[in-house]
């Protein structure tokens, strides 16, 4: 019986989920500190508010693609299902926190 081996995109799928889950809460951590340190708030219209969301669209980008390698993991045959697993969780309740997060907020305004 031979043994079978962990897909590759399952393994770029956790690393990708991982780690811009990491980085994301990190982005909004540093908004939070930028929000609370400026008085009357950020400026919408400023240069680190916009950076702060390009990298939020960076982010959800990098999370979408982990979705979709994940999914494509778990379609792979004959491999091991546990990265494609991951990954897809990663991302996915990240992805869907990220967007829950941002609605909630522009609905608080």
């Amino acid at each position: 019986m031979e043994e079978l081996k962990h897909s590759g995109l399952g393994i770029a799928s956790t690393v990708i989920g991982g780690a811009s889950t990491v980085l994301i809460f990190m982005l909004f951590m540093i908004a939070g500190v930028m929000e609370l340190s400026t008085p009357g708030g950020v400026d919408e219209d400023s240069t680190a508010a916009l950076l702060v969301g390009l990298c939020l669209i960076l982010l959800v980008g990098a999370l979408a693609t982990g979705l979709g390698l994940g999914i494509a993991g778990l379609c792979q045959r004959g491999r091991h299902k546990l990265f494609p697993i991951l990954g897809t969780v990663f991302s996915a309740v990240t992805l869907m926190g990220s967007i829950l997060l941002v609605l909630v907020g522009m609905a608080i305004e």
